[in-house]
């Protein structure tokens, strides 16, 4: 077969273990999703290959294996640096638990082991000759652009439910149509999600909303109504969700999948500690949680100190350019960063068909939409030329799809100017702050170095060590 979608190294080693198991008199086929992305011009990354050798057969012709699943019939075979899955043809019954097979009967015909898979697209093989063994027509679906369950489809979600997700991120993913009976068969077997790990949840969810169509797959899940009946927690309502779709008119355009979730969590109002507790509970990994959790809080702070400005106070447009470097130092640069970039989404979801709120709701409009997004609803209105402010701090209605841009070209120019963005840099140590005051270390000493790095970082005073000392003492006598 002639590989154009696979590295030649892979399909070159993948060819040489079906050749073996052909010289050992076992019958062997690549089959799966390395056909489907093939046959689809997608790249392919791996390769699992089906075979009629029993798996002890199979590692008796290889000498690099690992047995990976002899209960299921799958070795992995290592071959000129590559790992392919070889797993016997088989049949599964007794879905116990609506995840995994209690009984495995290897078989000696390929289309029996065809016959046990979750869709037709994923149910096809191919020999070393290139030709199609495809019985349930995954290659006439893959024209159509059509997710079809191999046989009936209530059966093969009944047997696993995770099954009902993968659907939704291959129609997701692949921007595919998903089959009516197939449909059918997911709506009346949707309660059985809640047998599903929240770990196989996520993961499936994460390749949903980091893949390239991520509001079909949101729509799809909402249509659905899968995640609710989940283990994890669900907080939402549809109409939350169909209002948070709205929302999120950029967020395939977000490269980095910590800011996807960041806004869609934002879309979604969640609070920053709220979001915190709901990816724990989702088993997120802590670096991504930190990472989302972060560009919310300096969400929240940048809200806080738009909604707190007093536009008639003198040096308005400087109280928010501190609290906005205070909200930098205080969550990174990173999370400052993202929030900006989330920002730009903003303004792709403004531009969508969902009119933006009325910049003259005032605070009952604010209520209606997450924060910070929101233009006119949190930004004091006479915040304008009078104080100096800067007009993306006002906008004029009408004005909210370049409202984002602005702004974050604002910030990102106080961001820029910042002389010094961590205690690291800073001139002068806590030990020597310490000494200096003849006080003993404790929570104090944290509190005056922050004090400090803002002062230095907001330009009102160079880092320098001498001056940073001095402004010590001074800050330490106010104190007193």
């Amino acid at each position: 077969m002639e590989w154009t979608m696979a590295s030649s190294g892979m399909a070159e080693a993948a060819g040489t273990v079906i050749t073996g198991l052909l010289a050992g008199g076992h019958e062997a086929y690549f089959v799966g999703g390395c056909l489907r992305d093939e046959l689809l011009g997608r790249p392919v990354h791996d390769m699992d290959i089906t075979t009629s050798a029993l798996p002890e057969e199979v590692m008796a012709l290889f000498p690099r294996c690992v047995p990976t699943g002899l209960a299921h019939g799958t070795v992995t075979v290592l071959q000129n640096g590559y790992s392919f899955e070889v797993t016997t043809y088989r049949t599964e019954s007794g879905y116990a638990d609506h995840r995994r097979p209690e009984h495995v009967f290897f078989v000696s015909d390929v289309k029996e082991d065809l016959r046990r898979r979750d869709f037709t697209i994923n149910a096809m093989c191919s020999g070393l000759n290139g030709a199609l063994i495809d019985p349930f027509g995954g290659e006439r679906d893959l024209q159509l652009r059509r997710i079809r369950c191999v046989g009936q489809a209530e059966e093969r979600f009944g047997e696993d439910a995770l099954r009902m997700l993968r659907c939704v991120r291959f129609a997701s993913v692949l921007d595919f149509a998903i089959a009516k009976n197939t449909w059918r068969g997911l709506m009346r077997q949707r309660d059985k999600l809640a047998h599903i790990a929240v770990e196989r949840v996520r993961a499936e969810v994460e390749r949903i909303v980091e893949g390239p169509h991520p509001q079909r797959g949101l729509a799809l899940l909402l249509r659905s109504g899968l995640l609710p009946r989940g283990k994890a927690p669900f907080p939402w309502t549809g109409s939350d969700l169909a209002a948070a779709a709205a929302r999120t008119a950029g967020l395939g355009n977000l490269q980095d999948a910590r800011l996807r979730w960041a806004l869609l969590l934002h879309a979604l109002g969640s609070s920053a500690a709220a979001a915190d507790e709901l990816l724990r509970a989702w088993t997120f990994p802590g670096a991504t949680r930190s990472s989302v959790v972060a560009v919310l809080r300096v969400r929240e702070a940048w809200d806080a100190a738009l909604s707190s400005a007093r536009p008639d106070a003198p040096g308005a447009t400087e109280g928010l350019r501190r609290r906005w470097i205070a909200a930098v130092l205080a969550h990174g640069q990173s999370a400052a960063e993202g929030w900006l970039t989330l920002l730009a989404a903003a303004e792709d979801a403004a531009a969508g068909p969902v009119p933006a709120p009325d910049l003259a709701q005032g605070s009952a409009g604010a209520a209606t939409a997450p924060p910070a997004l929101r233009p006119a609803a949190t930004v004091p209105p006479a915040l304008g030329p009078a104080t100096a402010v800067p007009p993306v701090l006002s906008p004029a209605a009408g004005q909210q799809p370049v409202y984002a841009t602005v702004q974050a070209r604002l910030l990102r120019s106080w961001t820029a100017a910042m002389p010094l963005r961590s205690l690291a840099e800073l001139a002068v140590t806590g030990n020597e702050l310490a000494e200096l005051l003849q006080k003993r270390p404790g929570p104090w000493l944290g509190v005056l170095l922050n004090k400090l790095l803002l002062a230095a970082a907001a330009g009102g005073i160079a880092n320098d060590k001498q001056l940073l000392l001095q402004e010590a003492q001074r800050m330490d006598k106010d104190e007193e």
